[in-house]
């Protein structure tokens, strides 16, 4: 067997493991990391100012291109266009190119489409497209638009992935496609989401930004009003918010469907959505809703919130669309207010959402940075300046390449005969011409390529008029290159004619959203939703809760389960809210509308409020407005509570009475009006009475000794007016209430230990 430690004989004397470097785990993480957020960041997830696309957008417009899939051809199977992108330009997924594709076909996305389908691209109900075997494709005229210039030596050509292919780095046409088409991506640590704009307005703003480079924001504000979505809808945010968002880069707006009513014979109706039926009946109509919410997601918002109740003004919600928009809501009865059903659909729905304005896009040296409107436009004009010199000196190569050949053609008119003899006797025809008649290579090159279809009288004319009209046309461009007001005048001519292709009397170029600040919303209350209409709730002392329709008798008996009894019982209205208090001071809310039914035994009432195994329900009773309430605990202390201060708003409910100890929650007791003083009796069975005044209202807290106890504890509290005297249910049946009018020898300072109750007070120590 070969010794281990001696080489191993080969030509190359390298050691594979010297290629391995020793680092740190985290530098090394995090230098692989950085290279992946900058990739991310310039070459996948943020667009460049200069055409507004991404790489995968870009390669595909190109890859159509190069398929000749032009507005004027014939469509070509997407498929076809998928696989050639994946195989030449984009090394990523099919479903990821497939998608993009999609997307620049759907003119609820794209404001200016920029492929037109043909087929199932998916629909603003959320559906998606059809396989990319179905459908078929081919540009539309703003993409070409977009690419225009091309093969004019206006931009750089890069290497693909494999280095087979070239690419364009950007796109050169003058179609100002960041804003007028938005964007949106998210990369690492930095996200774009940028809204589309109505094409006549950023022109008519670049034109003046040209024209005046010192230009006000508020100026170019009022040109350009702000975002123009595919989908319409209503801005409805103020003028100065979208302002600022502009003048930052950052920013939000609340975009609004919109109800309208076309088929409405008043106007006042069409315009507020509503369509008469006859007998007072009516209905809303929405016909545009807000960018990117998916129709069919809004429907069943809608139908859920009818299910839930949180919307019982309204009876019934239709979909009635076909290629336009339209949503039928039906209200519940006709005096239904329509603008309080409106608000109601607005707050609870996608009916209005809020989208961000976040204008980060990577600028010509593809350096991602935040941009304000007025530094987006003077960089995408400087970057159409830039494409304009370089086609100019584009097209002044080739003129000079042009007139180097006529010339040489003229020359060869001129001495006709020569060259034709020439060209019959010499064995370097070309060597001779060149030294003869001072000609280049190309030049002499290009005679002996002439046809003899070429020698004619009428071909010189045409060449010598062609060299004039190139020596024309060389001055002009000479002239255009040298001088930066002619190449602004050059550009605002060039966007004046593009502007005419989307002006607002076009079907693309016409606004969609409309931008006017909303009325001050109708205030309301969800509670003002509900039906209101009484019922009778009970509790069980297990905790089982209903509520039976209608104000049954309070004394009626009702079935409960094995074991349980009869707890509270009150009347109440559905629209009441319900405030039950455990032992442990803690209170919650239950709105009386969302009981179940008395039917069955009802539901665990630990269901629907978070309290404790171990605690018990003290007091069950209904809000009262304004109403107050007189709170105590066993160990002799209270306070005054405002019942407003007492509602939860959640499940887990809200403490109010602290408690010490083993101490409970002893008293819940509503203070009627025009109650002056309290009345306490402990388990000594010793009462105090003393001015309510003494006592203190409290949103939380422990309060005041109502009165003081040398064994034992508080086991009642009430409070009564004094000149009405204190009044006690006596024994018995509990329907005998006996008054004490002479109550000034129980009154005394609060927190004193009073003395033994009249006779006849009840043997339990309860009023």
């Amino acid at each position: 067997m070969a010794d281990p430690t001696t080489p191993i004989a080969s030509g190359d004397d390298t050691d594979p493991f010297d290629a391995i470097v020793d680092a740190p785990f985290d530098a090394a993480l995090s230098e692989r990391y950085l290279v992946y957020a900058l990739s991310t960041i310039t070459a996948r997830s943020l667009p460049d100012l200069r055409d507004g696309l991404k790489p995968v957008h870009r390669r595909l417009l190109w890859t159509m291109r190069q398929l000749k899939l032009s507005p004027d051809s014939t469509y070509k199977k997407s498929a076809r266009v998928v696989g050639e992108v994946i195989g030449k330009y984009h090394p990523h997924g099919d479903t990821a190119a497939y998608d993009a594709m999609v997307r620049l076909a759907q003119d609820f996305s794209l404001r200016y489409p920029l492929v037109e389908g043909q087929g199932n691209f998916g629909n603003i109900d959320g559906d998606n497209a059809a396989a990319y075997r179905y459908t078929e494709a081919r540009l539309t005229k703003t993409a070409m638009q977009l690419m225009e210039g091309l093969d004019a030596g206006t931009v750089d050509f890069i290497p693909t992935y494999n280095g087979e292919e070239e690419e364009p780095e950007l796109m050169p046409g003058l179609f100002p496609n960041l804003l007028a088409n938005g964007a949106s991506g998210i990369a690492v640590g930095m996200a774009t989401n940028i809204p589309s704009h109505n094409v006549a307005e950023v022109i008519d703003a670049t034109l003046e930004l040209i024209d005046n480079p010192h230009v006000e924001h508020e100026r170019l504000m009022e040109l350009m009003q702000g975002p123009d979505f595919a989908t319409g809808g209503q801005l409805v945010d103020s003028a100065s918010v979208i302002s600022e968002a502009y003048r930052t880069g950052r920013g939000s707006f609340r975009l609004r469907g919109v109800f309208h009513a076309p088929e409405a014979e008043n106007a006042d109706d069409q315009s507020a959505g509503i369509e008469r039926l006859g007998g007072g009946q009516w209905q809303l109509v929405i016909t545009e809703i807000p960018y990117q919410v998916q129709k069919g997601k809004l429907i069943e918002q809608i139908a859920q919130a009818i299910a839930d109740k949180k919307l019982p003004i309204l009876d019934d919600v239709r979909d009635e669309s076909d290629e336009s928009i339209r949503i039928v809501l039906v209200p519940r009865t006709r005096n239904v207010d329509p603008e309080l059903l409106k608000e109601s659909i607005f707050k609870l729905t996608d009916m209005e959402t809020r989208f961000g304005l976040n204008m980060n896009v990577l600028d010509a040296t593809r350096t991602p940075m935040v941009m304000g409107l007025k530094e987006l436009l003077q960089n995408w004009t400087a970057s159409q300046i830039e494409i304009l010199q370089r086609r100019t000196q584009h097209r002044l190569d080739q003129i000079a390449r042009r007139l180097e050949l006529v010339e040489g053609y003229i020359t060869a008119f001129l001495n006709l005969d020569r060259v034709i003899e020439i060209i019959r006797y010499e064995d370097e025809p070309k060597q001779v011409m060149m030294a003869e008649f001072n000609l280049t290579d190309r030049q002499a090159e290009a005679i002996l390529n002439m046809r003899l279809r070429s020698l004619r009288k009428l071909e010189e004319m045409e060449l010598r008029t062609e060299k004039d009209n190139l020596l024309k046309e060389q001055d002009e461009l000479t002239k255009l290159l040298e001088s930066p007001a002619r190449q602004r005048t050059r550009l605002k001519k060039d966007l004046r004619t593009l502007r005419k292709d989307y002006a607002e009397d076009t079907a693309l170029g016409a606004r969609r959203t409309r931008i006017e600040e909303a009325a001050p919303a109708v205030e309301f209350s969800m509670d003002a939703m509900i039906e209101k209409e009484p019922v009778t709730v009970i509790l069980s002392q297990k905790g089982w809760i209903r509520a039976a329709k209608g104000h049954v008798d309070l004394d009626q008996e009702f079935k409960y389960k094995e074991g349980d009894a009869l707890a509270f019982i009150l009347h109440a209205q559905t629209t009441d809210k319900l405030l039950i208090a455990g032992s442990d001071g803690r209170f919650y809310t239950l709105g009386c509308d969302k009981l179940p039914g008395a039917r069955g035994f009802g539901e665990p009432v630990r269901t629907m409020i978070d309290l404790p195994a171990e605690t018990n329900v003290a007091a069950m009773l209904v809000h009262k407005p304004g109403g107050r309430l007189l709170l105590a605990s066993s160990n002799g202390k209270g306070f005054i509570a405002e019942t407003k201060e007492l509602i939860a708003e959640t499940k887990k409910g809200k403490q109010v009475v602290n408690l010490k100890g083993s101490s409970k929650l002893q008293v819940i007791r509503e203070i009627p009006e025009g109650h002056d003083h309290v009345a306490a009796v402990g388990d000594n069975r010793k009462l105090i009475v003393f001015n309510m005044e003494e006592m203190p209202v409290m949103a939380r807290g422990q309060g005041v000794m109502l009165q003081r106890y040398r064994d034992g504890g508080l086991s009642d509290a009430t409070t009564f007016k004094l000149e009405d005297g204190l009044s006690w249910q006596m024994g018995g049946s509990g329907e005998r209430t006996r008054t004490e009018n002479e109550i000034w020898q129980w009154k005394v300072a609060r927190g004193a230990a009073g003395r033994l109750p009249p006779q006849g007070f009840p043997k339990d120590n309860r009023f």
